[in-house]
């Protein structure tokens, strides 16, 4: 039901005021009830005259029926009906329209009950068939949603719904236009909006999700201790055809570890010393020695430095 326009008021009372003085004048000298019965005539043709009068919004059609005929549309803009013979069944709404439903504990093809929402946007293109060819029209495109939003999901696998949500939506749209089409209302589009699934089929996944990613991180490790192995292969090959590399590799292998610490045991079978080209176990204790000196030299310097730097404060 439209609301009282405004103007209507303003009209009833343009037409009521001199209805009523010409009453006055007429019927001055038939008495008081004469007055009131002209009065109450002025009333009714000013009621009638001002509820003929009907303005439609920009976005409106008004669908007028005559003695019970469709007789037109009318709108948008003012327009007049004639009273008691005419009536304006609807106010059929023109704009782009957005109704939302959802399908509650649905199952999926791989039996999977979910609940999904979804939101659906429409425009009325014939107003005489939205108006004729169905009860109410609006309810009408709620419950073909829900229908076809149960039907979809029945046919649908829940990977692919939560993954190809766009796919399900142009089937969505194809249902439902193919079924309101009939009623001169126009499917835009079909949006869902959520998939909800409960709440243990929710862990499980997560599970499986990091279990698949653990997966991946082994692979990824794998791959690259293959091609570590593969790099030492590469330089074992160089080692063997350069003798002198593989001396210097080994000699800067005993300086690191010589290096490292104050107190180093480092044991060399004699076996490796002689594949080395070290000499014997002499060559190894004498370079320790020299490492030893080093350090100590180290350790005598540093106090000196301090003393130093202390007198430089003073």
């Amino acid at each position: 039901m439209k609301e009282l326009n405004p103007l209507q008021i303003v009209l009833f009372f343009v037409l009521f005021a001199p209805l009523m003085y010409a009453g006055y004048v007429v019927f001055i000298g038939a008495g008081s009830l004469a007055i009131l019965w002209g009065a109450l005539a002025a009333l009714i043709i000013a009621g009638l005259l001002s509820g003929s009068f009907k303005i439609a919004d920009q976005w409106e059609k008004a669908v007028v029926l005559r003695l019970g005929h469709f007789t037109g549309l009318r709108g948008p803009g003012p327009f007049f009906i004639i009273p008691f013979a005419d009536r304006v069944v609807y106010w059929i709404d023109l704009r782009l329209i957005t109704t939302s439903f959802k399908a509650e504990k649905t199952l999926t093809k791989d039996t999977v009950p979910v609940d999904v929402e979804a939101v659906l946007f429409w425009k009325v293109k014939d107003p005489e068939r939205a108006a004729l060819q169905v009860e109410d029209y609006r309810s009408a495109i709620s419950w073909a949603s829900q229908t076809a939003l149960r039907e979809v999901i029945g046919k649908s696998y829940l990977a692919d719904m939560l993954e190809g949500r766009e796919k399900i939506d142009a089937e969505l749209q194809r249902i439902i236009d193919l079924r309101t089409e009939q009623w001169g209302v126009n499917v835009s589009s079909v949006e869902i909006r959520d998939v909800l699934i409960p709440a243990d089929l929710q862990n499980a996944m997560s599970m499986q999700a990091q279990a698949e990613r653990e997966r991946q991180a082994r692979v990824i490790l794998g791959d690259s201790e293959k091609q570590v192995a593969a790099k030492f292969e590469e330089a074992a090959r160089t080692y063997k055809h350069n003798p002198t590399a593989l001396h210097l590799r080994a000699m800067n292998m005993l300086y690191e570890g010589l290096k490292a610490g104050r107190s180093t045991l480092i044991l060399v079978p004699a076996s490796v010393l002689d594949t080395m080209s070290l000499g014997d176990t002499s060559g190894i204790v004498a370079l320790t020695k020299m490492m030893s000196e080093e350090k100590e030299q180290d350790d005598n310097r540093l106090p000196e430095d301090k003393t130093t730097v202390e007198s430089g404060k003073k």
